[in-house]
């Protein structure tokens, strides 16, 4: 771990570089930019003191997916991959400071998206003039973003997917452990959350308006899969129900203060943890660029004044595949 200093305008890391290293920001402000410096550059956002930033590299070995700029002086502390459970066995507060940073990203993500999805809902094609000046904006908002971020590439990582598919979650030392049959609700939608689940066997079924004429099934979770993670670090309401739908599950359930048991006892599972935390915001960042891409070629069809039934059937049809 390395203290590292940089004047106003230097580059920290550049987007497709291979790195091994995280970055906490103990002074200053970090600019994230795609395509920096040529004619698309897009800035993404800023991030200040405190936050941390290249968390994607260490946990998953995965290319740097935006270039990142010191703002006026910075200083930060720079963390490798072979130092992060050193990082951790120092600072144990760290493992959730980590995982509170990669929810409120994916928090921040889930509401862009849920923007995204209903301005496509609301394009009304063909019909331009019911569109509101509102609508109008956000159609150039997410179609440019698109332009600006469509070369990023989805590269899966082998190493993310082993830590979260290929390792039995049940190794290994764990917390508390329960069986529960067939229909038993783990959690409500609307309950405040204060823990996770990590399923070791069975399967789980994720639904919205659980128990009403509009119940939806929006996913359904197998072995070896968490949930339930962001009420957890947010301390939030459950946006879903969690429900069982196999004969029976077993799950474990893990609290805040169960994560530095399971650093010292456990590291692999941390690892997985945080794996599958940085996982799913690839995966959500996937969903975004999909629904990005689609208003874009609305936006560059209806300017050549030809919209293709293929693509009203297309946006007629979009289906949003992301739950919170």
């Amino acid at each position: 771990m390395t203290e590292k200093q940089f004047k106003n305008g230097e580059i920290i890391f550049k987007e497709k570089e291979t790195g091994d290293t995280l970055y906490q920001i103990l002074d200053g402000t970090v600019g994230v930019y795609v395509n920096y410096g040529e004619s698309d550059e897009h800035k993404l956002t800023e991030l200040r003191k405190d936050q941390y930033f290249g968390e994607m590299a260490v946990i998953e070995a995965y290319p740097r997916s935006a270039t990142t700029v010191a703002q006026g002086d910075v200083k930060v502390m720079e963390i490798s991959a072979g130092e992060l459970n050193l990082y951790f066995k120092a600072q144990p507060n760290k493992i959730m400071d980590i995982m509170k940073h990669l929810s409120a990203r994916v928090r921040e993500l889930t509401s862009d998206y849920t923007d995204v999805t209903n301005t496509i809902k609301d394009l009304h094609l063909g019909e331009e003039e019911k569109r509101s000046e509102t609508l109008g904006e956000k159609i150039k908002k997410f179609a440019n973003f698109y332009k600006a971020n469509k070369n990023i590439e989805d590269i899966t990582s082998v190493e993310t997917m082993h830590k979260i598919d290929k390792v039995a979650h049940s190794e290994g030392y764990v917390k508390t452990v329960e069986s529960f049959p067939k229909g038993t609700v783990i959690f409500k939608e609307g309950e405040t959350g204060n823990c996770m689940y990590d399923i070791h066997f069975g399967k789980i079924g994720i639904f919205k308006d659980y128990g009403t004429p509009d119940e939806k099934k929006l996913s359904e979770l197998e072995t070896n899969q968490f949930f339930g993670e962001m009420g957890m670090v947010d301390n939030d309401k459950r946006s879903a129900t969690a429900v069982v739908i196999s004969d029976d599950a077993t799950i474990e359930t893990i609290y805040p203060t169960d994560l530095r048991d399971l650093f010292e006892n456990n590291p692999p599972k941390v690892d997985m943890i945080l794996a599958h935390l940085s996982y799913r915001l690839r995966k959500l960042t996937k969903e975004y660029m999909k629904a990005c891409k689609l208003i874009y070629e609305v936006s560059e069809s209806e300017n050549s004044g030809s919209v293709s039934e293929e693509l009203k059937k297309r946006a007629e049809s979009f289906k949003a595949d992301i739950y919170d």
